[in-house]
């Protein structure tokens, strides 16, 4: 017999629940409030330079842009909270925002995948998006209920916080659309001053020229004046979601170091081991300086790095390097010395902040006579004047 919308969203729902997703369904309209405001922002410089769904809004607001004569759209978050390790004895750890730590978005496309297969079993289009510059996920994510905007921008699911992935199957069956989520950060404003360099402007507003997850992804120098800032993170930051009460409450919920968040339970991994082998919450910037291109890029693995180049890697590493290494450590000095005669001028000029940094500003003597690079020379020139670690 044919599926009425009301049974088949009962049972796509429940597909995605017992794949451990927190789910709900939403209208596939353009999001015409969301195109105006990705236009609002970008024309005030707000995106910092970043395309994702800035590229084109007129298509990451529009779902038919996807799927011809969409109707629906079941929205799908899935927990990422887990233990972290310890780093290695004699690292120089660069810390990883959680999100990253493995590739949880293909763990989120295939809990998709599973509701997608009975809309498409039912004679339906359906087509899976997530991390994509195809649409806005954290906007269809709360038209469908899933949860409520907070100051930091974030989609705040209930029992979760902010601590998930989303994503999104587009379809042209007609179903009933989910309730809206309760809640609200009340009067709660911590987010805000939590931000190391105040990119969260206004509430809900951030200014990607600020934010040190995008820094970390953008081309070009790392920004003087947020290097100290940015400390041990080589990739992402998760201070304005750590300040966060329903955040906190999650992170308590899931044993105060991480779980596994399915369907409002969390499990802790016994030995602290990362979800996925080969795959950490911190990277060594040791190793990472230490090895070649492939190996760095490879070990970045799923991350966002700036046209696939390893230069932006290492960039970060020695701004890291130069925040926590030990000024007396022979191997971060003897990365630095070798990064000053990189054949690539951005890891030079950053090789003499790091060596400034630490207290050792006559290791780039050398580079006074023999750099052309305008961008290293302006190192060269600010070195004398970069506060050292305390």
């Amino acid at each position: 017999m044919p599926t009425g919308p009301e049974e088949l969203a009962e049972q796509v729902l429940a597909a995605l629940a017992d794949a451990g997703l927190v789910a709900g369904i939403a209208p596939a309209e353009p999001f015409a409030t969301t195109r105006a405001e990705l236009h609002r922002r970008r024309d005030a410089g707000l995106h910092g330079g970043m395309a994702f769904t800035y590229r084109n809004p007129e298509r990451s607001t529009d779902p038919s842009r996807i799927v011809p004569g969409a109707r629906s759209l079941v929205v799908g978050a899935l927990g990422y909270l887990r233990t972290a390790p310890r780093p290695d004895a004699g690292a120089v750890p660069g810390r990883v925002a959680r999100y990253a730590w493995s590739d949880f978005y293909a763990e989120l496309r295939r809990c998709l995948d599973c509701g997608a297969a009975l809309l498409r079993d039912g004679g339906h289009q359906a087509v899976v998006v997530a991390d994509d510059n195809a649409l806005v996920d954290r906007e269809a994510a709360y038209r469908a209920g899933l949860g409520w905007y907070g100051r930091n921008a974030n989609l705040l699911v209930r029992g979760h916080g902010s601590w998930v992935v989303l994503g999104t199957i587009v379809t042209d069956a007609a179903l009933p659309a989910s309730a809206p989520a309760a809640g609200g950060c009340g009067t709660c404003t911590r987010c805000i001053p939590a931000c190391p360099t105040g990119a969260i402007v206004a509430p809900g507003v951030v200014d990607a020229r600020r934010c040190l997850a995008w820094l970390l992804q953008a081309g070009g120098v790392f920004p003087t004046e947020f290097r100290d800032a940015l400390g041990d993170r080589i990739y992402g930051c998760d201070d304005c979601q750590e300040a966060c009460p329903p955040n906190q409450a999650a992170v308590r919920g899931a044993g105060g170091g991480g779980g596994d968040a399915r369907r409002g339970h969390t499990s802790r991994s016994p030995d602290g081991a990362p979800p996925e082998p080969g795959r950490r919450p911190t990277v060594d910037v040791l190793d990472l300086l230490d090895d070649d291109d492939a190996a760095v890029l490879a070990a970045a693995g799923r991350w966002y790095v700036p046209e696939r180049d390893a230069r932006y890697l290492r960039r970060n590493a020695l701004v890291v390097l130069g925040n926590r290494a030990d000024p007396g450590d022979e191997r971060a000095l003897a990365a630095v010395r070798r990064c000053l005669r990189h054949r690539d001028p951005l890891v030079r000029a950053h090789a003499v902040w790091a060596a400034a940094r630490l207290g050792r500003p006559e290791l780039a003597d050398e580079l006074e006579t023999t750099e052309a690079d305008a961008m290293v020379r302006a190192e060269l020139r600010g070195r004398h004047a970069v506060r050292p670690r305390a």
